[in-house]
C-alpha cells in the first residue's frame, strides 16, 4: 500500500491543526507518526482514512484520492481510532468481538485474535 500526502492544510476555526503538510510512504515501508499532543497525528490519520477533509491539499492511498475515491480508499485501508469510536466503556478487544458478532463473522475469536495480532496492539492496549 502506498500513501501520498500533498500539502495537507486542516483548520478548526482560526486554528491550524495541519500547515502544508507532505510525506510519502511506499508499499512495505513502516512509518510512524511522533509528535506532542496537539501536533496533528489524529488529524492527518484521519484525513487519510476520509473520517475528516482538508482544507487544503490531496491523499492518495494505493493511487486512490482520499476525496475522489473515498471508498476505494476505505477498501483499502482499515482504522481502529485510539478511542472506540461507538462505546467508550468497550476495550478494543470486547468491540471487534461485538462488531464480528453484527457482521457474522465465523471463528470470531480466532479473526479477533488475528486483528489484534496484524496491527500490532500490545497486551495494555487491547484492554483499551
Amino acid at each position: 500500500m502506498s500513501i501520498q500526502v500533498s500539502n495537507i492544510t486542516k483548520l478548526y476555526g482560526t486554528q491550524k491543526a495541519l500547515d502544508n503538510v507532505s510525506f510519502s510512504a511506499e508499499k512495505s515501508q513502516i512509518v510512524g507518526f511522533l509528535g506532542p499532543n496537539g501536533a496533528g497525528k489524529s488529524t492527518m490519520m484521519k484525513i487519510i482514512t476520509c473520517y475528516i477533509s482538508p482544507d487544503q491539499g490531496s491523499v492518495k492511498v494505493c493511487g486512490f484520492d482520499t476525496f475522489e475515491n473515498s471508498i476505494d480508499v476505505r477498501r483499502k485501508i482499515g482504522y481502529l481510532p485510539e478511542n472506540n469510536p461507538l462505546y467508550l466503556e468497550m476495550y478494543v478487544k470486547e468491540y471487534l468481538d461485538f462488531v464480528c458478532g453484527i457482521y457474522k463473522i465465523k471463528n470470531k475469536k480466532a479473526r479477533v485474535a488475528e486483528m489484534i495480532e496484524r496491527t500490532g496492539l500490545g497486551i495494555e492496549q487491547q484492554k483499551r
